[in-house]
């Protein structure tokens, strides 16, 4: 879904005069069922492919079409949504919620919070792969909170599965990718007092080096090499 996003410069913006990236309006919704309609049909359609530096759409050469005995996969955090696809039947959908349900405890009072667990993940990622450094994506988590309260959290009971991405060990694969870039957020920003407690957190891990991963993880989407092509 995020190769529908509408260009950077028409994305709606929020309750704060910000962009809304998080909001369903970001997306281009008449151009994506429309292409629905279309694969529905048997026809050839041309996907697109939003390119997260520039913040603009792009087109390949790389046409889709479906067969009688295709399935279609839509991925992103409005795919549980109905007014994503209004003009699906529900009956040709199989919804499967993904999450990171962390389970891992510090002590017998001290559970680490899920939304650690997703913030240093969204940080790697988005160092890697989208050209965020670290400040830009604390500055940017409290719009991807308020984003999961108002579009993600009210959808995941429409779900016919629910699945745990969380690894026992993925923070400790994460720590050494992602404290370098954490230490690079100056103490004159406000951000630096979170990255700061999120360094002192990453230090309850013994460092694991990430070529003891399977390439075909979930982890690998984050800490890169894996053996499928985002």
């Amino acid at each position: 879904l995020d190769d529908y996003f509408l260009d950077r410069d028409k994305t709606p913006l929020g309750e704060d005069g910000k962009p809304d990236f998080e909001a369903l309006e970001a997306i281009d919704l008449e151009t994506l069922n429309d292409h629905l309609r279309r694969l529905a049909a048997g026809e050839s359609v041309e996907i697109p492919r939003y390119d997260f530096i520039t913040g603009k759409r792009q087109w390949h050469e790389k046409p889709l079409k479906l067969s009688n005995r295709s399935i279609l996969i839509m991925e992103g955090i409005h795919a549980l949504n109905p007014r994503l696809t209004p003009g699906v039947p529900d009956g040709k959908k199989f919804k499967i919620y993904i999450s990171c349900f962390t389970s891992v405890a510090m002590d017998n009072f001290s559970r680490i919070p899920t939304t650690d667990n997703r913030l240093l993940r969204r940080m790697i990622r988005d160092n890697a792969t989208r050209g965020n450094d670290a400040l830009r994506t604390l500055t940017l988590w409290p719009s991807v909170r308020h984003g999961e309260e108002k579009h993600i959290f009210p959808y995941q009971e429409n779900a016919d599965v629910m699945v745990n991405t969380s690894l026992f060990y993925e923070l400790g694969v994460i720590r050494p990718i992602v404290e370098p870039i954490l230490r690079e957020i100056p103490d004159t920003v406000p951000e630096y007092g979170e990255a700061h407690r999120l360094l002192e957190f990453l230090d309850n891990f013994v460092p694991i080096a990430p070529d003891e991963i399977p390439l075909d993880s979930v982890l690998r989407e984050f800490v890169g090499g894996s053996s499928f092509k985002y």
